[in-house]
């Protein structure tokens, strides 16, 4: 697996996850309320927090997005 995630996409797939996540637990807004939208909230936030820590989507692979840079080190 290559990494095809950038820091921001990273960062933003992170946070967002979370708060998916942990909100049915804090039962705000109340439509979490219902036991599906909290089991769907809390699966598509595990899933962007995993997609975040490892730095590969595997929907960006099939569809060939990349928004990690390409490195801009030293070339000699």
């Amino acid at each position: 697996m290559e990494e095809n995630m950038g820091t921001v996409d990273r960062i933003l797939r992170l946070v967002i996850g979370l708060v998916l996540f942990f909100t049915p637990f804090l039962g705000i807004p109340v439509s979490w309320s219902n036991t599906w939208l909290a089991i769907v909230s809390m699966g598509l936030g595990a899933l962007l927090g995993v997609t975040a820590v490892f730095a590969f989507c595997p929907l960006y692979s099939a569809f060939g997005i990349r928004t990690k840079g390409r490195g801009r080190g030293l070339r000699r």
